[in-house]
């Protein structure tokens, strides 16, 4: 388990960047579990991922296809699961697989499949704060 650290960012380019720090360091497989409400920075930080994975084809929220592929270092897998209802009409799309799948799983609204995501899953929680700064959490608490 990854220990818990929080960071704060206060603007939409520092999340970018510290998106980008998180994806340096993923591997191969890796799993991130993203939560947070509207508009907390989860795809924000996705783009960033990105970036580090050296994708330079515009990242967006694939809330309407569901799932995004693109093609880096490694291949990202974005999944949005916002209008995903249940754990099985996730399973009808077969996104599973993409867990062991040779490329990075970065799923928002993550806490709908929380059941069946592989226990090396890294979870990353987003929040708004009142000064409009976002809490970035990742890691479960301890």
């Amino acid at each position: 388990m990854i220990p818990r650290q929080e960071t704060v960012t206060f603007s939409e380019m520092e999340t970018l960047q510290y998106g980008a720090r998180i994806g340096s360091t993923l591997t191969p497989g890796t799993v991130v579990a993203l939560s947070g409400p509207l508009g907390s920075g989860k795809t924000t930080l996705v783009k960033g991922i990105a970036r580090s994975l050296g994708i330079s084809t515009a990242v967006t929220s694939p809330t309407f296809t569901i799932i995004q592929e693109y093609q880096g270092i490694m291949p990202l897998y974005h999944m949005d699961l916002y209008r995903i209802d249940s754990l099985e009409e996730f399973d009808l799309l077969g996104a599973e697989e993409f867990f062991y799948d040779q490329g990075v799983t970065v799923i928002e609204w993550s806490e709908k499949i929380s059941s069946i995501l592989p226990s090396t899953t890294i979870h990353i929680s987003c929040r708004i704060e009142q000064d409009q700064s976002r809490t970035i959490t990742v890691g479960e608490a301890s």
